[in-house]
């Protein structure tokens, strides 16, 4: 029914900069929050940063002043730029969205498959 593909992750210098994308198709009615969320090797899950359909943003302490959420809601994409990269920032990073498949209909939580991004020293 619906889908979210990741893309952009690779590997990185620290100090370096990569953008993530993350874009949601199939029957998509309309979407609230956006997110990404990291898993480094032996931790848990962690949110990186969501944003609202009207742009509203929130960040991980961590994250404040060297990552960027926005989205573009006409297609159904949300992306992070992230910069000053460090190896700690290496981790499988995922989106999700909430989304609604019909008007009137509730909202369900779809996530991505996930891309690796890793930050060499």
């Amino acid at each position: 029914q619906v889908q979210l593909v990741e893309s952009g992750g690779g590997l990185v210098q620290a100090g370096g900069s990569l953008r993530l994308s993350c874009a949601a198709s199939g029957s998509i009615f309309n979407i609230n929050l956006m997110g990404w969320y990291r898993q480094a090797p032996g931790k848990e899950r962690e949110l990186v940063a969501r944003i609202s359909k009207t742009g509203g943003t929130y960040y991980a302490d961590s994250m404040k002043g060297r990552f960027t959420i926005s989205r573009d809601n006409a297609k159904n994409t949300v992306y992070l730029q992230m910069s000053s990269l460090k190896p700690e920032d290496t981790a499988v990073y995922t989106c999700n969205a909430d989304v609604a498949l019909t008007a009137g209909s509730n909202y369900y939580l779809y996530w991505g498959q996930g891309t690796q991004v890793t930050v060499s020293s």
